[in-house]
């Protein structure tokens, strides 16, 4: 068995989401402990991707930034062609 302490605001949204949910705050609390425990070995997308991550370098440093003018100067490349 273990005790736990919980601050105000935490034990009153575990209350109302047990509440939600038709559980116990005992249930609410297993399950959730039991989730965490099985996600805390899963690779997070960034350790899945990692190794492709920046692999196809464009050599531009504000891609995210400038897409659009980006995508514009395609577009009138490609319609003067």
């Amino acid at each position: 068995m273990i005790t736990l302490r919980l601050d105000p605001k935490l034990e009153k949204t575990v209350s109302e989401t047990a509440r939600i949910l038709g559980v116990t705050k005992s249930e609410l609390v297993r399950r959730s402990i039991a989730e965490f425990i099985e996600r805390v070995g899963e690779p997070t997308p960034w350790e899945l991707g990692k190794d492709l991550f920046e692999r196809y370098e464009s050599g531009r440093k504000n891609n995210s930034r400038d897409r659009k003018s980006l995508i514009r100067e395609k577009l009138r490349v490609k319609q003067v062609r």
